[in-house]
């Protein structure tokens, strides 16, 4: 038997030996080596600061790689030096720790701690660029750590199962906001805001990119979430509904009549249902038609067809009744109730324009910033991930809504495609065996966004993108965070 199988049969042998209980995370053991490990990866192995690794390393440090081989000490810093540092600029590799894979394991001689193991999974990213990486392999490490004169210095090193990785692979892409903003410039999403729903409760709110190009975007930035205001419109009006100062059913031109359909008896076929799911016969928006007039393009109520006019039109209808505005409304019916302070749909003094993200075409130039002063009921509310994902949260829940108000809701209004419906102001995913999901995706310059939930098991995902082709990652962040239920809605969409 060589020398090195020896020293590593030798090793494995102390480690089954002497290994201990898993520490949890609070202890101050587990805490030290964790603090260990990132001042040796992030401060020197990834800088390539020799002297400071040194610093960390046992005299009698021992290095094992299943393709590289075996390396004493000074080997491993000469490799190092002349290898993966020989142009530290433009450093070759590095190393990023998967945080949840890792795992300490204390080492006693005489009931004292004398050693420490480490295990767990570790990355690596090559610098394609100035300021680009792509995670290029991962592998699985073990090391162990030692008291020498009471400072902890790395002793074995065993670095084995590389293999080449990309971020095509959902396993552990979203494992850190390392692997995910490396995977966002692959992508060139300047920008993206993740909210992500567990246990009928938002859990986990993430921004990643800059606010505009050069200032990195805060946890609470705003974004222009396009359509994603028509499901707060139609809260709006169904939480009147609830309280019955509104109703469904009711014929709306009791309260507003468009001067272009005026002479049109259509018009009074148009109602709340109707309106929010999308059976109006209006266009999308009036500005399509060759002479920039609101028409019907077929009888309200026999089919489906996208319309942002729908929600214009009751939002002219709900402001005549109320003599209040969308706005007002909406603070008073959903924002104020939920806590949504940073939730508005006109840009007035409290807008706080150092927070707002700037949206991108997909050549990344910038778009101008909406700053509306008067409400749009189908488009450009401004909000963060809390907030939105907080709304959609009360949404699942039927939150202030009366039960019978609920399913009507989630009722199948109009069929869109297979196994695809719209309700009251969302769509409706037919998943099987009773299980469905609630959405609505927004879509203008410079903005790709999208909001799921799933009521039966209270998961959920809000995604905000800031660029024309931001709908680009939305498959694979649906997939990973709501499993089987997100590859249903992915099929769905894609038949």
């Amino acid at each position: 038997m060589t020398k090195t199988a020896s020293l590593a049969l030798l090793f494995f042998t102390l480690l089954s030996n002497y290994i201990q209980a898993q520490l949890p995370k609070t202890d101050s053991l587990y805490r030290t080596i964790m603090s260990k490990d990132s001042l040796f990866f992030s401060v020197a192995y990834n800088t390539c600061d020799i002297p400071k690794m040194e610093s960390f390393l046992s005299e009698k440090f021992e290095f094992y790689h299943d393709k590289g081989g075996f390396a004493e000490k000074n080997k491993f810093i000469t490799d190092f030096k002349n290898g993966l540092c020989k142009s530290p600029e433009t450093y070759q590799l590095k190393r990023v720790l998967i945080e949840k894979s890792t795992e300490v394991y204390p080492m006693y001689k005489e009931g004292k701690i004398y050693a420490a193991i480490q295990k767990g999974d570790h990355e690596f990213y090559e610098k394609i660029e100035k300021q680009a990486e792509k995670l290029v392999g991962e592998a699985k490490f073990t090391h162990l750590w030692i008291l020498e004169n009471g400072e902890w210095k790395l002793k074995n090193s065993l670095s084995f199962n590389h293999h080449p990785k990309n971020t095509t692979d959902n396993e552990t892409l979203f494992d850190n906001d390392q692997s995910m903003e490396s995977w966002l410039k692959e992508n060139n999403i300047p920008t993206l805001g993740l909210g992500i729903i567990n246990g009928g409760k938002l859990q986990e709110v993430k921004v990643f990119g800059d606010v505009k190009k050069g200032i990195s975007a805060p946890h609470d930035a705003l974004f222009n979430v396009a359509s994603l205001t028509k499901p707060v419109t139609a809260m709006v009006a169904l939480r009147l509904i609830s309280l019955g100062k509104w109703k469904l059913d009711e014929p709306l031109d009791s309260y507003w009549i468009d001067p272009d359909i005026a002479n049109d008896p259509k018009h009074k076929k148009l109602t709340t249902r109707i309106i929010l799911s999308h059976q109006t016969g209006f266009p999308n928006w009036r500005w399509m038609n060759a002479d920039k007039k609101l028409n019907f393009q077929f009888d309200p109520g026999t089919k489906y067809q996208y319309s942002g006019e729908g929600f214009e039109y009751l939002r002219k209808a709900l402001e005549k009744k109320f003599g209040k505005s969308l706005d007002q409304l909406a603070k008073e019916m959903i924002f104020q109730p939920l806590k949504m302070n940073d939730t508005n749909y006109i840009w007035d003094q409290k807008t706080d324009e150092s927070r707002f993200i700037t949206g991108y075409n997909e050549k990344g130039t910038a778009y101008p910033i909406e700053k509306n002063k008067v409400a749009n009921a189908a488009d450009d509310l401004h909000t963060t991930v809390e907030d939105y994902g907080n709304f959609m949260t009360s949404v699942m829940k039927g939150k202030n809504l009366k039960p019978e108000i609920f399913q009507e809701m989630i009722k199948k209004q109009v069929k869109t495609k297979e196994n695809k419906y719209f309700g009251l102001g969302f769509e409706i995913y037919d998943l099987g065996n009773g299980e469905y999901a609630l959405s609505h995706g927004g879509a203008d310059q410079g903005t790709r966004c999208i909001a799921i939930v799933l009521p039966g098991s209270g998961k959920g995902i809000v995604i905000f993108t800031n660029i024309d082709d931001g709908y680009k990652v939305y498959e694979k962040l649906v997939v990973h965070y709501l499993g089987e239920q997100g590859k249903k809605i992915v099929k769905i969409e894609t038949k």
